[in-house]
C-alpha cells in the first residue's frame, strides 16, 4: 500500500471514529471496560503515545534510509503519562490533531523511502511501509475497543492491555 494510501486510510479513520467518541461522556471515557483493562481514555492515551513514537519512527527512517528504536512497553508508559486524569474532550482533540498531522506526514514521505529496514526491539526488522501500514491497523483496533466493531483490521495486539 503506497503511502498516500496508508494517510487516507488513517483520515478516514479520524474522520468516521470521532463522531461516536465524541459523544462518550466523561464518566464512560474514564470507566475501565473490564476489570484490569483500560479505560478509553488510557486507550486514547497509549494511542497519542503511539503517534508519538511511530512519528519519529516515520521521520527517521525516511532520512536515514534505515531505522534502530527501542521497543515499547506501553504498560509502564500509560500508567506514568496518567491519561485517566485528563479531560476527555481534551485527549480528543489531541488525539485528532495529532492523528491528521501523522497522516500529512505520512503522505509526503517518499515512495523510495519505503523500503526502508527499521528495527524496533526484539521484533523482526520490518519496511517503513510496513511500520507505517501497521500503525494504522493499530489505531483501528484501539478504536475498534472505544467506539465497538466498526474497523477491519488484521491487526493482532501483542500479549497485555493494548
Amino acid at each position: 500500500m503506497s503511502f498516500t494510501n496508508i494517510s487516507a486510510e488513517l483520515l478516514k479513520a479520524i474522520e468516521q471514529s470521532l463522531p461516536q467518541m465524541e459523544a462518550l461522556t466523561e464518566g464512560a471515557a474514564s470507566a475501565p471496560q473490564a476489570p484490569g483493562k483500560w479505560s478509553r481514555k488510557e486507550i486514547v492515551g497509549h494511542l497519542l503515545d503511539s503517534a508519538s513514537n511511530n512519528h519519529q519512527r516515520f521521520v527517521r527512517a525516511a532520512l536515514e534510509g534505515s531505522l534502530t528504536f527501542p521497543a515499547y512497553d506501553q504498560d509502564p508508559l500509560v500508567a506514568l503519562q496518567r491519561p485517566g486524569q485528563m479531560e476527555w474532550k481534551l485527549l480528543l482533540r489531541l488525539w485528532e490533531s495529532y492523528n491528521r498531522y501523522l497522516a500529512h506526514v505520512i503522505a509526503g514521505l517518499p515512495e523510495a523511502a519505503a523500503g526502508a529496514v527499521c528495527k524496533i526491539g526484539d521484533n523482526e526488522p520490518a519496511t517503513l511501509e510496513f511500520i507505517a501500514d501497521d500503525y494504522v491497523a493499530h489505531l483501528k483496533h484501539h478504536l475498534n475497543q472505544i467506539i465497538g466493531k466498526k474497523f477491519e483490521t488484521s491487526y493482532e495486539a501483542p500479549e497485555g492491555q493494548g
